[in-house]
């Protein structure tokens, strides 16, 4: 018995890294008749039954999975981000931090096309909020070193929204990868996606990462009840249980320690309106999802 990881399923056929080679496996009935499908980044155990082929037995305890794209065991969410155009909108990276908060990742913020727009604000941002943030060209190479010391030995997924250029930052750090790359236009400021299935891909620096399709890709349906998004922001951490009200919803009760940590300063106030947003969206749950989110 064999153990190794699913660095690409196609049609049926899982690809199993294992000790530097690829293996084409099926997967047993029983994960059919239990309806159970391994993901792309599973640490599974198989057996060979000839050179280059064999059967996959059985399914590795799991970090975390992914429903929408579907993937497992990603220990660092890589959020690429941009001051030029497309100018990315704060809320996609706040949904994307609480989706990888929740799910036990770290967050990683990669601000890209330093070389058209340094992004300042941007970086303000998410530095003062406590994530690891840096700033790169694909185009100049300029802070490949430092994004690429963040990543190493991790299993990530490189998201973002279309065009921002996680294509070109993954050519960057390893060129012989050849990822296609998309025009963004000019008269849309977006993207087009290239990307249309995961795959794991293995750094030079010992990271194993996957390039996913954009922000949409990742499903934030029933991303946490009400009561438990507060949780899913750290920055907030430090004035969460310190309200007057035990239930407050941090959005415009007396005594609030976050709002009055917003009004000092301390927290960035984008970060709070995306938080309020998500709240408005997790108040329209019924009772029984809720639950079932919480589970």
């Amino acid at each position: 018995m064999a153990e190794g990881i699913v660095f690409k399923a196609l049609s049926g056929f899982y690809y199993i890294e294992s000790e530097g080679t690829q293996t084409q496996c099926r997967a047993r009935g029983k994960f059919r008749l239990e309806n159970i499908s391994p993901l792309v980044g599973d640490r599974v155990e198989f057996v060979h039954t000839e050179p280059g082929k064999g059967v996959l037995n059985a399914i590795c305890p799991r970090k975390n999975f992914f429903i929408r794209p579907p993937i497992a065991n990603i220990e660092k969410m890589v959020i690429i981000a941009s001051g030029a155009i497309p100018v990315t909108d704060t809320f996609l990276v706040d949904r994307m931090t609480a989706i990888a908060h929740r799910n036990g990742c770290e967050s990683v913020i990669c601000i890209n096309k330093l070389d058209l727009d340094p992004a300042d604000r941007l970086y303000e941002i998410y530095s003062s909020a406590g994530f690891l943030t840096v700033r790169t060209s694909a185009e100049t190479g300029e802070g490949m070193g430092e994004l690429q010391n963040a990543i190493s030995g991790s299993m990530c997924a490189f998201t973002g929204n279309s065009g921002v250029g996680k294509s070109s930052i993954l050519n960057t750090l390893e060129p012989n990868f050849r990822i296609s790359v998309g025009d963004v236009s000019k008269k849309l400021g977006r993207g087009r996606h290239t990307t249309r299935h995961v795959e794991l891909f293995k750094l030079s620096c010992g990271a194993i990462i996957a390039d996913t399709p954009g922000f949409s890709a990742f499903d934030t349906e029933g991303l946490a009840s009400k009561e438990r998004l507060q949780h899913l922001f750290p920055d907030f951490e430090p004035f969460i249980g310190s309200c007057r009200f035990l239930d407050c919803a941090h959005i415009k009760e007396p005594g609030c320690r976050v709002l009055e940590a917003l009004e000092a300063g301390s927290l960035n106030k984008s970060r709070w309106d995306s938080y309020v947003r998500l709240y408005e969206q997790a108040s329209q749950h019924k009772e029984w999802e809720r639950k079932s989110i919480d589970d």
